[in-house]
């Protein structure tokens, strides 16, 4: 594959930092940090703006209704233009709508509510007229925005594959997951320091700030031209048909989005902390930004880890230890009842859920050939991507039915038996030893087949038949 930038050889393998040698690289996760640390600020606004007008949980829970909806209604479509279009191109207009949004969001907060949230004039939950036009308005925009997701995400997953050679894939997923984990530190915290300081229209304008740097840092990306044997001209339902067929024959990448999935869908509480801020640790706005921050810190300090010190042997057993002790510290977030306590176990639920995405980010790159990406991308954000939003509904509903902390043990019971049974459901995942292993000898023939240069870098010598 021919990059913009000179490719290292076969030995930078081994370094951990050859992926930011790569100018298109470094341009790709600067935009990763900037569009996430956008969103996160949005997201925290949102959520805490609403609470603000409604005082309900259900209306929380709708928010990541109102975003998995398009989410995943243009997902397989998403995935099929990330593969026959310019992923460049793609990820440009999805952000240009994800701007316009925040922009759209700081204009109706500026007009409808311009002293500040509802709860600044000491009316959560009665705020009137005004507060209802507001909610019509995040839902909309919020719709937007997962349609703009839909198709944001399965390019940006493939362009980075498109921009560094495939033996420091697993080096660059790190860097990748480790810098939107920053994002996810800075962005909450920032979100919830801003609504509190300056309110929530020029939290939102500062969001859109971001979007914009975002837009300008991707637009400097000179990706290199797939090979025409790389893009799929077959029609639409023949090429998501592809891509579903070679995801339901890999038990492994199967199993693990599939586990993924049932931990997000019910282990996250991050819709209802705004519960927990005011109801339960009483710390208000800016609390809700260090418990909305806490876990992508434990994510940061592991993603930090992987980097510098891959995981080698044993992975599959280290992603359902992962995803087991990821419920089990969400149970105790729930019981908690001091505010450091539960940010050290949301900090060490986000290392936890690190590994998990290390673990799947990395399979999909190594197994999966660049002219596959964008559909397997899209199956992959229909189980994980609208999981979170799903995730969010379901938190909500359940809080509203059980109350904030029965619904997060509930929930992390249900992720916990979910890893234990997965040693059953998917035995070939428990076994799964390494990721070279992997993709030398259980996908030679049908990587090879449409990438003929996904087994090159792999020098291991493949793994004997597991006992």
């Amino acid at each position: 594959m021919s990059l913009a930038s000179p490719a290292p050889d076969l030995d930078s393998a081994h370094d951990p930092y050859a992926p930011l040698r790569i100018a298109n690289f470094r341009w790709f996760v600067i935009s990763i940090l900037t569009m996430a640390m956008g969103a996160q600020i949005q997201g925290v606004v949102v959520a805490w703006q609403m609470y603000d007008v409604t005082g309900d949980p259900l209306a929380l829970g709708l928010v990541g209704l109102a975003e998995a909806a398009p989410f995943v209604a243009f997902a397989l479509y998403a995935g099929h233009v990330a593969d026959v279009r310019d992923r460049r191109r793609v990820a440009l207009l999805s952000l240009v709508l994800l701007f316009v949004c925040a922009g759209v969001l700081a204009a109706a907060s500026a007009l409808y509510f311009p002293a500040g949230g509802a709860h600044a004039a000491g009316t959560r939950g009665r705020a009137g007229a005004p507060g209802a036009v507001i909610q019509v308005i995040i839902y909309g925009v919020i719709v937007v925005c997962g349609a703009a997701r839909s198709f944001l995400l399965p390019a940006r997953n493939a362009l980075g594959a498109d921009l560094v050679p495939r033996v420091l894939y697993p080096s660059a997923v790190a860097w990748r997951a480790g810098i939107w984990q920053v994002a996810a530190v800075a962005g909450p915290a920032l979100g919830g320091v801003f609504y509190a300081w300056v309110g929530p229209t020029r939290s939102y304008a500062i969001a859109a700030g971001l979007m914009a740097t975002s837009l300008v840092t991707v637009a400097k990306i000179r990706a290199p031209a797939r090979p025409p044997s790389e893009r799929s001209e077959a029609p639409l339902f023949e090429s998501v048909r592809e891509g579903l067929a070679f995801l339901f024959t890999r038990p492994i990448f199967l199993g693990a989005i599939t586990l993924d999935l049932f931990a997000v869908l019910f282990g996250g509480a991050v819709a209802i902390l705004p519960i927990f801020a005011d109801q339960i640790l009483y710390v208000g706005p800016t609390g809700l930004g260090a418990l909305r921050a806490a876990p992508a810190i434990g994510a940061v300090l592991m993603s930090g880890f992987i980097a510098l010190r891959p995981p080698g042997r044993q992975i599959g057993r280290t992603f359902l230890r992962a995803v087991v002790a990821f419920g089990a510290f969400m149970i105790g977030f729930a019981l908690s009842r001091s505010f450091v306590l539960s940010l050290v176990l949301l900090a060490a639920s986000g290392a936890a859920d690190m590994l998990s995405v290390y673990f799947r980010a990395t399979l999909m790159q190594v197994m999966v050939p660049s002219g596959m990406l964008g559909r397997v991308s899209a199956v992959n954000q229909i189980f994980i991507g609208s999981s979170n939003e799903l995730g969010a509904f379901e938190s909500g509903l359940a809080a509203r039915l059980l109350g904030a902390v029965p619904s997060v043990v509930v929930g992390g019971a249900i992720t916990v038996a979910s890893g234990l049974t997965t040693n059953w459901v998917f035995p070939a995942l428990a076994r799964l030893d390494s990721f070279a292993d992997y993709a030398a000898a259980a996908e030679p023939v049908a990587v090879a087949a449409t990438d003929p240069t996904a087994a090159k870098p792999i020098t291991r010598d493949p793994p004997s038949a597991p006992s």
